[in-house]
């Protein structure tokens, strides 16, 4: 575990962090790949429990995460410059708390030490979800979800 002095989540801005760094802040939690929804009249988004076909339901991570983009053409890379845009994150997600100047929470990985604090405290999809393979996207408002906070 890595003193509070020296983490570097607390000492730099999104945009200062290295690319380790940056990736480091993942939690591992999947809601970013769960299919969401926005109602255009209010902006307000929705998260359903269908995710993407990329994501492994047990570690809650891209089974193809080099070339996520080029394989799923809507998936989102977030980049530090994007910070102010990040509203459509759970309030739980570290690129979300750090954008709006919060600390991580104390299950998150760099925080526990441990990958699956994530998992025990609830905040992953492990269990959760199942795969866009397995609806049609016509009925993802069927799979509208209530447990993640915006």
């Amino acid at each position: 575990m890595v003193t509070e002095a020296k983490a570097f989540w607390n000492n730099k801005t999104l945009g200062e962090m290295s690319a380790r760094e940056w990736e480091q802040l993942c939690d591992g939690c999947g809601r970013c790949c769960l299919h969401k929804l926005e109602d255009v009249d209010t902006g307000l988004f929705f998260y359903t429990n269908v995710a993407c076909r990329l994501l492994d339901g047990e570690s809650c991570r891209c089974t193809n995460y080099q070339e996520r983009l080029r394989i799923v053409p809507d998936c989102l890379s977030l980049h530090p410059d994007d910070a102010g845009q990040f509203e459509w994150l759970p309030a739980s997600c570290a690129y979300r708390r750090l954008g709006n100047g919060q600390s991580l929470e104390w299950w998150h990985p760099l925080v526990s030490g441990d990958p699956e604090t994530v998992h025990q405290a609830g905040i992953s999809v492990r269990g959760k979800i199942t795969s866009e393979n397995d609806v049609p996207r016509e009925q993802l408002e069927d799979h509208v979800i209530h447990w993640i906070d915006f």
